[in-house]
């Protein structure tokens, strides 16, 4: 969705400056202006170095460059010790043609886009967009490429073992995790609720958390354990936001999860993410398990999931 509403804007941003330019009586087309503003402002210069200082690929300057040749606009040479390489530079024709842009069509345009927005504020936040995405693409995003899937029965096994491993290290397993964890598909889907796990691209499974179905529009966020091989990769916070918003899409009106103050760390979670301590949460349902003293209930103001 943002690299859709980004395309639009482009869009609206390029056929705006095109209809200015053609009004100043410039043949340009916006696309062109780059490299020519390039070879205005820094002279000549070899397809490399406009590679180089506008940012995009050789076959698209090569491409913007061919048009320009035709237009008799800018011109190319050869270099006498070397015939590889291609200089390119601003006909005369072509410095006729940005001295009127510089005088009629820039400052036209500058006017424009100040009564729209603050274009340096937003370029600052293009350019370390580019940076960031440069350094790692988004579909080795979000820490490091974390990917939430859905309960298989292939991961039956992985959602025992997480929660076996991080209840058995701090507790004990109590009859009523027993009974989830041999039978999720009975106890916890079948009765409308969700299971979801956190992989990571490297080490496999690393994480899971479940939804289980307490009653009408009700869930309770259980059975969240991540791996201690996966330390410091945020897939906790990551996991849990996939289970609130997977609690949303099911339509829930109350959801609130048990824990124990033993749990420092996951406790501190919950609260960052919108979970509040909840005295009734606690009368309620806190007998479930011998290890619970911590109730605390979604309180979010936006989103489905709200207190009652």
């Amino acid at each position: 969705m943002l690299g859709s509403r980004l395309k639009r804007l482009a869009e609206r941003l390029q056929g705006g400056a095109e209809r200015i330019a053609t009004d100043c009586g410039l043949p340009t087309q916006p696309s062109q202006m780059p490299l020519l503003t390039a070879l205005y402002r820094q002279g000549p210069m070899t397809v490399g170095n406009a590679v180089q200082a506008l940012g995009i690929s050789q076959p698209a300057v090569t491409r913007i460059l061919s048009r320009l040749v035709d237009m008799d606009l800018v011109a190319t040479t050869r270099d006498d010790r070397d015939q590889r390489s291609k200089t390119i530079s601003l006909s005369a024709r072509g410095r006729e043609v940005m001295e009127q842009a510089a005088t009629m069509l820039w400052p036209r345009l500058q006017a424009a886009v100040d009564e729209v927005c603050d274009a340096p504020a937003l370029l600052r936040l293009v350019e370390a967009t580019e940076r960031a995405l440069a350094e790692r693409p988004l579909e080795q995003r979000p820490f490091g490429g974390l990917a939430i899937r859905h309960f298989t029965d292939a991961l039956g096994d992985d959602f025992y073992r997480i929660n076996a491993e991080w209840i058995e290290n701090m507790y004990r397993l109590e009859q009523t995790d027993i009974d989830i964890l041999k039978a999720p598909k009975e106890r916890i889907l079948e009765p409308g609720g969700d299971i979801l796990f956190v992989e990571d691209p490297k080490l496999g499974i690393i994480g899971t958390c479940a939804l289980l179905k307490t009653g009408e529009r009700q869930f309770e966020v259980t059975k969240m354990g991540v791996l201690d091989k996966a330390r410091g990769k945020k897939a906790g916070e990551f996991l849990l936001r996939a289970i609130i918003a997977r609690a949303q899409a099911l339509g829930c009106d109350r959801l609130y999860l048990l824990s124990n103050t033993k749990s420092a760390a996951a406790v501190h979670l919950y609260e960052k993410l919108g979970f509040v301590h909840d005295a009734g949460i606690m009368t309620e349902f806190g007998n479930r398990y011998e290890r619970c003293n911590v109730a605390m209930l979604y309180a979010r103001s936006t989103g489905p999931c709200r207190t009652k």
